[in-house]
């Protein structure tokens, strides 16, 4: 670990909140270091050389409260430890903002690798691979198999109307982010809300997952699934639509967004929603819908990086070339629309 404290943790004033609510847990001087990788709220590894530990917290320069929520994140993974759902176990939140700037929670540090892109997955090779997708699948049905009353999340979301709400949220993000014409997304937004679909009963949903939303152990088992942020109660084919998206391949040559769904040896989208289908009993019927939405969202989300570009907002590489990858987000949505 580097000797120098990253942005947005102070290892000594951490160390001595650690002593004074757990005594005992921290036997030395603390390091920490950034986990990268993060689109939100920030991640670091903590050690004292013996014990490894993560904490995260909001992003520096904090934003929107709701949005980076370190209570709500603490209280579903701490809700969550006592299912089937692989979490890392949480050990305090802070919500004093004197210790480190902003609320924070820590918990255990697991070890596990989140594959980001068909590169890194293709080292496992074609039948680790497949076995490392197709865990990812029945961990989301033990996740959407969760009865919210019983581990206290009852009042962890507002389920009903929940599809509308989505839909016109996104639509908000849109038009907060309009500075170019864009073919087809006003076409896209509409056609979802004439054909919005009956939900299922509500389940907890991650809202963001995906495999590089998880942590996958030497045994090619998820270990923890990370990135709660998202989190509430509601729809559960959001997320395997939002799963489904994340497994198709595009044809996009060094993009600076990545796609695991050409490693060799990953299932294809069909098949993981067949076994979803298969594992939970829940009828998929309408699940085009749910994919053109996850193709609506982030086709928003890149324009929304693509417009604070434009105004000199973002910091790093890669940031100039994701204005021309929402065209290809907004076709795939009406094409699996239409197509059904």
């Amino acid at each position: 670990m580097s000797s120098a404290p990253p942005p947005g943790l102070d290892p000594e004033r951490l160390r001595r909140f650690l002593d004074a609510e757990q005594p005992g847990l921290v036997t030395g001087p603390l390091e920490a270091r950034l986990i990268e990788g993060g689109r939100s709220n920030l991640t670091y590894a903590v050690s004292d050389g013996t014990g490894r530990w993560v904490v995260r917290r909001p992003p520096l320069g904090h934003v929107l409260a709701t949005a980076h929520d370190m209570r709500r994140e603490h209280r579903v993974i701490s809700a969550l430890h006592t299912t089937a759902v692989p979490v890392p176990r949480t050990l305090l939140l802070c919500e004093d903002e004197t210790v480190l700037g902003a609320p924070f929670y820590v918990m255990e540090f697991v070890d596990g690798t989140p594959y980001r892109s068909a590169r890194e997955l293709a080292s496992l090779g074609p039948e680790r691979t497949r076995a490392a997708v197709l865990g990812l699948v029945d961990t989301l049905v033990d996740l959407h198999s969760v009865d919210p009353e019983a581990v206290g999340l009852g009042d962890f979301g507002r389920p009903e109307g929940f599809l509308d709400r989505q839909l016109r949220r996104w639509g908000k993000q849109l038009d907060a982010s309009r500075g170019r014409e864009l073919a087809g997304i006003d076409e896209l937004h509409a056609a979802l809300g004439r054909a919005l679909p009956a939900s299922p009963p509500p389940t907890v949903v991650h809202g963001d997952f995906r495999l590089d939303n998880v942590l996958i152990g030497a045994d090619d088992r998820v270990r923890a699934v990370l990135d709660w942020e998202m989190s509430t109660l509601g729809d559960p084919l959001t997320d395997l639509g939002l799963l489904v998206m994340y497994s198709t391949p595009l044809d996009l040559p060094d993009s600076p967004i990545s796609t695991t769904a050409t490693a060799p040896g990953h299932p294809s989208a069909a098949e993981l929603v067949e076994r979803y289908a298969a594992r939970s009993g829940r009828d998929t019927s309408a699940l085009a819908w749910y994919t053109a939405f996850a193709w609506f969202k982030l086709a928003v989300i890149l324009e929304g990086i693509h417009y604070r570009w434009t105004l000199g907002q973002t910091v790093g590489a890669g940031f100039d070339r994701i204005g021309e990858l929402v065209p290809v987000f907004i076709a795939h949505g009406l094409t699996t629309l239409q197509e059904g």
